[in-house]
């Protein structure tokens, strides 16, 4: 990327008056093009380090689940035809009444676009209630294209962050990658959490949550007393 045309000139090309705009704002909005131009290369090289990753660590084994059939696979089993697997671990016990909301509205960003990523990459969303209860809640909230699956026993969750030695879970994003017919972690949103600077509440980093993304686009920000819930 180092013959990539300077920020600043590239945001002064582009930038261009909406109606009304004072000079001030026209100022200050390409300066800040030239840091959202930065932060989008910035992002691109994060990528491009995330995927020079040497190999994970093995999966310890292969864990079994249970389908929406009721059927028991094996971890190895959600990658089908893919070399890459993608998992969402949401909180969502038997011991909840109701799921996570911030688990809630990230799942719900990704059943549409689920048609696409499975084109890549597999996906699947684990919890630890039965799946049917898990079904139940998905249809509840218009979801269509995401597959769920039930951990057999809390051996996954505890190994890979989902669930704590008290027993509290935590959503965790992985990324796995089959070769050779061998299954390691590639990838882990954040290593578990323990990212957020002074004043945050828990950040990722980076943070996919598109609800998030798009309020960090208005002028309230995500504000500091504010979550997402199930019912408004």
């Amino acid at each position: 990327m180092a013959d990539l045309e300077p920020a600043d000139a590239l945001a002064a090309k582009a930038s261009k008056r909406y109606p009304n705009d004072s000079a001030e704002y026209r100022t200050a909005r390409t300066a800040l093009l030239a840091e959202e131009i930065e932060l989008r290369r910035h992002i691109q090289r994060v990528a491009a380090q995330r995927r020079a990753l040497p190999p994970g660590g093995e999966i310890a084994r292969d864990y079994e689940l249970q389908d929406e059939r009721g059927a028991t696979i094996r971890f190895s089993d959600l990658f089908g035809a893919h070399d890459t697997l993608v998992t969402y671990f949401w909180m969502y016990g038997p011991e909840r009444e109701r799921p996570c909301p911030m688990c809630t509205s990230f799942l719900g960003s990704l059943d549409i676009p689920a048609l696409d990523i499975t084109q890549r990459v597999a996906l699947a969303v684990i919890g630890r209630s039965p799946v049917e209860r898990q079904l139940a809640f998905a249809r509840e909230r218009g979801w269509r294209n995401l597959e769920f699956f039930a951990t057999v026993g809390d051996d996954f969750p505890r190994a890979y962050r989902g669930l704590a030695p008290n027993g509290d879970e935590w959503a965790s994003l992985d990324v796995w990658a089959k070769r050779d017919g061998v299954v390691r972690h590639f990838w882990g949103a954040s290593e578990s959490g323990g990212t957020a600077d002074p004043g945050q509440d828990p950040h990722l980093a980076p943070d996919p949550t598109p609800l998030w993304n798009i309020l960090d686009l208005t002028p309230g920000g995500r504000g500091t007393d504010w979550y997402p819930s199930l019912e408004y």
